[in-house]
């Protein structure tokens, strides 16, 4: 048995160069314009078995303004970054340059005190290995018939996305600064606990 996972980035809050560490702002009107235009693309989400959310403002907004009534995941919640919550790289950089340079040179620091970037990265993991296997489907109040397949939806904020995909890929944690996700991209992945699978699927603009 496998499960197909889904991982669609949260809409933007802000421009992404004034992006924010652990940003827990509601969409604005910019976000909203883009979900609504992307909607087409990603009705077919709404297929998925289980749906599921980081707990963040427009994590949530996101998957309602989808019609996917998500629920939320505390296992999915942003990075904890401490400190720095709030702040955008550069501002970061001002106040405490030495730190932020320890901080993206080793994935076990955490000068901000808040989360290092392996924890971060096996938090999620942990959630991705113990997702349900083999959904099947049936109608209203019946249980769903194992098969080999199930389908599963999670909108997350990027760095969710981003830890989401060095985990399962068995990458090493440098990989992390890598990897770009724009908002509104999708990626799936296929497999089962230990052993994970990226799918690039052609037919639509996933990441």
């Amino acid at each position: 048995m496998h499960v197909r996972v889904t991982l669609l980035a949260a809409a933007r809050s802000s421009p992404l160069l004034a992006e924010r560490f652990d940003d827990d702002r509601p969409l604005d009107l910019a976000g909203w314009n883009e979900v609504q235009r992307a909607a087409h693309a990603l009705v077919r989400l709404a297929a998925a078995e289980l749906r599921y959310c980081s707990p963040t403002p427009r994590s949530r907004a996101t998957g309602d303004a989808l019609g996917l009534s998500p629920l939320a995941q505390p296992a999915l919640r942003d990075w904890d970054m401490g400190r720095w919550r709030g702040l955008t790289l550069g501002e970061a950089m001002a106040r405490e340059p030495r730190a932020v340079d320890a901080w993206l040179a080793d994935p076990y620091s955490a000068p901000h005190g808040g989360e290092p970037l392996i924890a971060f990265i096996k938090r999620v993991g942990d959630w991705l290995d113990t997702r349900p296997q083999g959904l099947g489907y049936a109608r209203p109040g019946e249980t769903p018939i194992a098969d080999d397949g199930g389908r599963i939806v999670a909108v997350a904020e990027p760095a969710v996305v981003r830890a989401t995909l060095v985990y399962a890929l068995k990458a090493p944690p440098s990989t992390y600064w890598n990897i770009d996700v724009r908002p509104l991209s999708m990626v799936t992945i296929t497999g089962r606990a230990g052993r994970w699978n990226l799918r690039l699927d052609d037919r639509t603009v996933q990441a």
